[in-house]
């Protein structure tokens, strides 16, 4: 079992920035691909971005490339999402996701352990 808390979230500014932190039990955290996803009411969860276990891979959806970046530290079993240049339509629970594995997909299914979720909220 792994157990992830997210942490970071909070209401901000269109244009603003937030760094989402997400802290995992495991000890093996470094044989875990990690991701981020969001859900916004009413709407279905959302991929984020991915990074692999050793951290050499990353990967973004179009919808937050060149503002949000995804990073992790194996020596405090973090995984980090700055977001920057943060929209209104950038609101949502925002959650983070594990796997035992290098590597993982973008379906939500490609996850087997999940945090509580942290909310952002960005006004306009």
């Amino acid at each position: 079992q792994v157990q992830l808390v997210e942490s970071g979230g909070g209401l901000v500014q269109a244009g603003g920035s937030l760094r989402l932190s997400c802290a995992a039990s495991k000890r093996t955290f470094s044989s875990y691909v990690m991701g981020w996803f969001r859900q916004a009411p009413g709407k279905e969860r959302e991929w984020i971005a991915t990074i692999s276990s050793n951290g050499d891979t990353t990967n973004n959806a179009d919808s937050v490339k060149g503002r949000f970046t995804i990073s992790r530290d194996n020596a405090k079993n973090t995984v980090y999402l700055q977001m920057n240049s943060l929209k209104p339509e950038d609101t949502a629970a925002y959650y983070c996701a594990a796997a035992p594995k290098a590597w993982a997909g973008r379906g939500a299914d490609d996850y087997n352990y999940w945090g509580q979720g942290t909310q952002v909220t960005v006004s306009s």
